[in-house]
């Protein structure tokens, strides 16, 4: 059982001179899920090497048991640090791929050409693919065989508007999760702000916010399994 992880490569907190990247639950809650059940996980970003963190998610209020493993594992480390070029991965090397999210993937993952022909590949091969949070944002460029987005049809969730209103960023982000999903064709559903929620349709698995990090990567696990 082998699982790619996507991160993103993006620090960059739009124009405010923050500093932005993936959010650390999002990505320790799915990677102990997988690793506890024996798959081989490879982790990959656009860049290679360390994925930016970000510092928000670093911070005492957003520990859970998950990040607090995480920062007592020096091998989780060092694989984190050292995250495969996003470039030299193939569909056909995988039985599944998860996106965490964190506001980098709207920057990077969402334009970037090789990760829209990744879940595309995917998709087409009828391999599952997770995203959470944020990362749901990876399929705003992505298309069926048929031509038409990938999420038309689906039911699916992400990052709610209200929940990036909660954090002030509406007017900072280059798009809204929410907004764009709807605008895809996707059935968007949500929960109330911060409530874990996770959506399957087939083979795709979408996680509405944080606390959905853990079922989304269960749920994954699942379909894999079947």
């Amino acid at each position: 059982m082998k699982i790619l992880m996507v991160l993103t490569s993006h620090d960059q907190l739009g124009n405010t001179g923050k500093k932005t990247g993936f959010w650390l639950e999002e990505f320790a809650a799915p990677y102990y899920i997988f690793k506890d059940a024996g798959a081989e996980v490879t982790l990959a970003s656009p860049k290679g090497g360390q994925p930016p963190l970000d510092p928000k998610s670093d911070e005492p209020d957003f520990q859970t048991a998950a990040t607090e493993r995480f920062h007592q594992d020096p091998a989780a480390r060092q694989v984190l640090a050292n995250t495969v070029k996003l470039a030299d991965v193939k569909e056909p090397d995988f039985d599944a791929v998860f996106y965490p999210g964190g506001h980098g993937p709207l920057w990077d993952l969402a334009e970037d050409q090789k990760s829209i022909s990744l879940i595309e590949d995917f998709f087409a091969a009828n391999k599952p693919i997770a995203a959470v949070c944020h990362a749901p944002g990876v399929f705003r460029h992505t298309l069926r065989q048929d031509g038409k987005p990938l999420v038309s049809g689906k039911s699916v969730t992400g990052f709610t508007n209200t929940e990036e209103a909660a954090v002030q960023l509406v007017d900072v982000v280059p798009f809204l999760v929410e907004d764009m999903l709807k605008d895809k064709g996707g059935h968007y559903s949500k929960k109330d702000d911060w409530a874990p929620y996770v959506v399957q349709d087939g083979k795709l698995v979408t996680g509405q916010n944080p606390a959905s990090s853990e079922e989304t990567a269960q749920t994954l696990m699942g379909l894999i399994l079947v």
